[in-house]
């Protein structure tokens, strides 16, 4: 499946909307009532539990567990390439808040899944913005920081906004899956983020990529348009490539570079 190509403007991209009830549109950081944070000893005790249970569950019951366990302190990251997370997330826990990070350097294929996952989707998007636009940081740091120093570029526009985001929740599940890289090989199901004190999902760890294809036919999961044009991974326009045939799908990613993670991750 395709999707129209529709950039937003920065009006729209300022805020997160909720389609279910036709609620009028809600500041980004307005977070909604939520019970108190658990302390990091609770929630790695939690993590270990789910560790246990939770070694040969299925992704949705993954999520739903982790929807019984968390409630609306629970949010899921959704990088729009191809959205098959956010739409599990929204089959387990319906009205989910999900992350997506704006960096400012998406294409705007990747913009208009994000508009298309917020209208179709039952999930509460947030587009969690750096602290600068890219003026802002141009003027500040010197214009197109992604190419000299691609580690800074990503701790400003991805790692720092989405740690400020994570602190309304106790707990986040990401899309990585092992078969993607050999830095996310071990990637295990549950476990306690012990650098952002949170628990960590990663319930499509086990997926391998037929097993997304599968989920994406059967269920009609929109996906980003560029994964049909030579984009198997798909991060920030200008540090993101066309990977030629028989290369590792995140080839493209910061090719010439040693960088191989945005530090999310890892």
């Amino acid at each position: 499946m395709t999707l129209a190509h529709h950039p937003v403007d920065g009006a729209a991209q300022a805020v997160s909307r909720s389609p279910r009830s036709g609620a009028a549109p809600v500041p980004v950081g307005v977070p909604r009532v939520r019970k108190a944070a658990r302390s990091a000893e609770e929630l790695g005790s939690i993590a270990r539990r789910g560790a246990l249970e939770l070694a040969d569950a299925t992704a949705i019951e993954i999520l739903r567990w982790a929807g019984e366990q968390f409630g609306t302190r629970l949010a899921v990251t959704a990088s729009m390439q191809d959205t098959v997370l956010a739409h599990l997330a929204a089959r387990a826990v319906p009205g989910i808040d999900v992350l997506f990070l704006d960096t400012g350097y998406h294409f705007v294929e990747t913009i208009g899944t994000a508009d298309a996952v917020e209208a179709v989707y039952d999930v509460t998007l947030q587009r969690v913005l750096p602290a600068q636009t890219v003026a802002e940081q141009d003027a500040e740091l010197g214009k197109d920081l992604f190419a000299r120093d691609p580690d800074l570029c990503c701790s400003l526009r991805k790692v720092a906004p989405l740690n400020r985001a994570l602190r309304d929740f106790d707990a986040w599940a990401t899309g990585v899956r092992r078969v993607e890289a050999p830095t996310r090989a071990n990637t295990p199901v549950v476990q306690f983020d012990v650098k952002r004190g949170k628990v960590r999902l990663a319930p499509l760890a086990a997926w391998t990529d037929d097993d997304v294809d599968r989920y994406i036919s059967e269920h009609g999961v929109l996906v980003n348009p560029l994964l049909s044009d030579e984009y198997p991974s798909i991060g920030c326009e200008p540090c993101t490539h066309r990977v030629l045939p028989g290369q590792n799908a995140r080839a493209g990613r910061w090719a010439g570079s040693t960088k191989t993670e945005c530090g999310i991750n890892t």
